[in-house]
Formats: structure tokens, sequence, C-alpha cells
């Protein structure tokens, strides 16, 4: 990984993905280098992934990075942002991706998984945000944060309990977070995918693409590119006015309800 800082252009497109190793985070460490962004690629356990998007990042011909961390941990969320500050330049763009869920109802749902979901999407996405800021408040430069929320933002989604929290809390710590760095030039907004079909979601259900498609208004499965796109407009000039927003990437699928379970 190099450790001379970027020059002066390349700082002001400097963005930090979380989760980024594979799925939606990788789908959007690829768009914004598409769109001309330098790209901090954090990964927790998965380096393989994380060097293979890093790979496709440097196809683009754009700087990349890779940095370890557990983003529900608080000192190595620190030091990760001290690394990047210290080695790489300013961050310009946080990307807020990270998680996990566990499928499980009400009921049946252990502490244990409870917790590493809301430590991982909820508490996650608190700590990144936090350091971010701060460190964008003390340059005076502003810049963007996005979080990945999900259609279980608002829409209540049965097994999947500890998940839905995460993300309806991450809906309302976008809007509080956009009004406090909102007089530092800090924009904060939310993107919540609908059905996005990644290896994960195909692995979960064999027929994912086929189950959505009838129930999603313009009759398509969603991509990563799709996410990425969203992400890439939140974060450009063209969305200068826009803060404290949640986009949804679904096809219109989460303006019906009541949902059909």
């Amino acid at each position: 990984m190099p450790s001379e800082p970027l020059n002066e252009n390349a700082k002001q497109k400097l963005a930090l993905v979380t989760g980024a190793s594979k799925g939606v985070g990788r789908g959007i460490a690829i768009g914004l280098a598409a769109a001309g962004w330098n790209i901090i690629i954090n990964y927790n356990r998965d380096e393989t992934g994380a060097a293979e998007t890093a790979t496709a990042v440097r196809a683009l011909q754009r700087e990349c990075w890779t940095m370890q961390a557990d983003i529900g941990d608080g000192a190595e969320v620190q030091a990760m942002f001290a690394k990047i500050s210290e080695t790489i330049g300013r961050i310009e763009l946080l990307v807020n991706n990270a998680g996990v869920q566990t499928w499980a109802s009400l009921v049946e749902l252990s502490e244990q998984d409870w917790d590493r979901t809301i430590r991982t999407n909820l508490k996650g996405c608190f700590l990144c945000t936090q350091q971010a800021a701060r460190l964008m408040i003390a340059d005076g430069e502003g810049g963007s944060i996005i979080n990945i929320g999900s259609g279980a933002n608002k829409t209540p989604f049965p097994n999947l309990v500890d998940y839905s929290a995460s993300k309806g809390g991450i809906d309302a710590l976008t809007k509080v977070a956009a009004v406090e760095l909102g007089p530092h030039r800090i924009r904060v907004n939310c993107v919540a995918p609908g059905a996005i079909e990644i290896e994960r979601t195909k692995q979960e259900a064999p027929d994912y693409a086929k189950t959505w498609i009838p129930l999603t208004p313009l009759r398509q499965i969603g991509e990563v590119s799709h996410v990425a796109d969203a992400v890439v407009f939140l974060a450009s000039p063209a969305a200068s006015h826009i803060s404290a927003q949640t986009l949804y990437v679904d096809g219109g699928l989460w303006s019906q309800g009541p949902w059909p379970y």
C-alpha cells in the first residue's frame, strides 16, 4: 500500500467505503472510481475480497488502498482514520456500507446475534461518521457522508428484527447528523436499496430475481450499479443542496403498502 500522500487534486476526490470487499460495497467502490474518485476500501476479515475490489478500482486508473478495521470497535475505527489522515490524505466522502444480518424470528433471535448486528450496522455507522465528521470539521472544507440503509428503514421485515432495528436507527442517525453537521458544510444522506441481486441474496433464495421482479413496479431486479449510481449522484456537486434525505433505490418497491409478506 502506498504511504505517500496524494497530490492536491486527488485529495479532493478521496472516498472511504466500509465493507467494500464484496457485494454492494464493492459495486459502490467501483462506481465511485469510474466517476473519478480515489478509493479507500475498508474490510474486516475478507482480505482477499478487498484485494479483488482494489484490482477493479485500479483497472479504472484510480488510486486505491485497503484498510482493515472492525468498524464496531471504537479504537480500531479511530486508528484507521488517524492512519488515513497521516499517510493518505483528506477524506471528502465517507460511505457507511458495512452490514450484517440474522435470519431469526423475534422470539428466537439470540442476544449475541442482536448485539453483533447492532454493533456492526448502527454502532459502526455512528463511529465512522463521528471520526469522519471530526476530520472534516477540523480542516474546514466540508464533505459528504452517505449511509446505506434498506427498505427496512420504514417497512417491517419478519425474521429480520435486528437488521430492521439497525437500519431504522441509521435512517434517524442520518437526519440528526445532517442537522448537526450542516453548519460545517457536511452533507449527510442515506441510500436505501430495494431488492438487490448479489451473491448473498442469490444464495439465500435461488429464485431471488424471479421472486422480486413481479413485486417491483418497474418489473426489474435491482443491481449493485443502481445503488452505486445513487451514491455517485449524492456525492457530486449536482447534489450540493441535498442533505438529511433518504433516497430509495428500489424500482418503486417500498412505495407499496401494506407490504405483502
